[in-house]
């Protein structure tokens, strides 16, 4: 009688179990998102430095009452340049604070300038120090945060098109529901 030697069934085995994991990844939710740790928490500090002239953001600013924005931004970044405009009609209704990420001081004075000013206060993050705390992967992040200062939400990636008519503006719709 001939046996079957151990490596023989090895490689179907293994080929098993990664079709098994590429199967159950693609049936999640939604493969793009990363999970925030930050989600009911309270918001880390802010980096106490900004650019002239502006408001500095401050913790105090993130604990007012109402549903808040924080969005952390960079000039040299193009996703962040896609969706500032959606930043800047949100600006109208509601405060929006951004965080400069890693980014030279004139060019973030130079984008702000051409392109409009959406942020009702402003930190800089030259080293990144403060996007690591907060969780940040690489901008554009945007939080969804409450009066109480607690991370409602938290929105990867550019707010533009369906992404953000189907997965940050029902968060949104949420969160001002639940302050009224």
């Amino acid at each position: 009688m001939a046996r079957i030697s151990p490596l023989v069934i090895l490689p179907p085995l293994v080929f098993a179990a990664l079709a098994g994991l590429f199967l159950w990844g693609m049936g999640r939710d939604d493969p793009q998102s990363l999970p925030s740790t930050m989600i009911g928490r309270e918001t880390p500090a802010v980096p106490q430095t900004t650019l002239p002239g502006k408001e500095q953001l401050t913790d105090e600013l993130l604990r007012q009452p109402g549903v808040k924005l924080v969005n952390f931004w960079a000039s040299w970044c193009p996703p962040c340049r896609a969706e500032h405009p959606t930043l800047m009609e949100l600006s109208k209704d509601m405060p929006v604070y951004g965080i400069d990420l890693k980014d030279p001081e004139a060019n973030a004075i130079e984008f702000l300038e051409k392109d409009g000013d959406p942020y009702h206060a402003l930190a800089t993050d030259p080293k990144g120090r403060g996007a690591i705390d907060w969780g940040v992967s690489a901008p554009p992040e945007t939080f969804i945060i409450n009066g109480e200062g607690e991370i409602l939400y938290r929105f990867a990636g550019p707010m533009v098109r369906e992404d953000y008519t189907n997965r940050f503006l029902p968060e949104l719709e949420k969160a001002l529901a639940a302050e009224e």
